[in-house]
This record gives structure tokens, sequence and C-alpha cells, in this order.
């Protein structure tokens, strides 16, 4: 059990890190997504379950939601989206 809890504090650092290091939004979206699963494992096995459904419901899912609606309104995915054709047609 203790190398699992090592292993998902390695993933959780992991994720931490390459947040900051990537480059689209919607990527970071989903790692921050990932890094709040990753956390309300831990919570549950430090016995702590009330946390890790806050954890789940209020990182995981209101604030991603709340992030991917951001996007969609000031069009960022679309721009992302247009920038990623451009790209592979210059690469052409």
């Amino acid at each position: 059990m203790q190398i699992f809890q090592y292993i998902l504090l390695a993933f959780l650092v992991i994720c931490a890190v390459s947040v900051s290091f990537s480059k689209r939004l919607l990527n970071s979206i989903l790692i921050f997504m990932s890094y709040s699963l990753i956390m309300s494992i831990i919570w549950i096995l430090l016995e702590s379950p009330d946390l890790a459904i806050t954890e789940a419901a209020v990182g995981a899912g209101v604030t991603s939601v709340l992030f991917f609606a951001t996007l969609k309104k000031i069009h960022a995915m679309r721009e992302e989206d247009e920038e990623d054709h451009e790209q592979t047609d210059s690469r052409r």
C-alpha cells in the first residue's frame, strides 16, 4: 500500500509541474482535473471520505466545468484549433 501512495504522490507532483509547462489551455484544464482526481484518491487513502468527495465534486467537477465554459465564452478553444490547423498547413 505504501508503494501505491508513493506512486500517487509522484503523479500529483508530475501533474502540478506539467500544468505550469502546458502551452494549451485545454490541456491545462485536463491536467488540473487529473490532479483533483488523484488528490481525491489520496484523501480516501488518508481515511477522509468527506474531503475526497468534496475534492472530486468541486475540484474535478464544478471548477473544470467553469473553466470549460470560460474557454468557450472567450473563444479560446476555437482559436487553439485554428492555430493547430495553421501549423499543420504550414508543415505541408
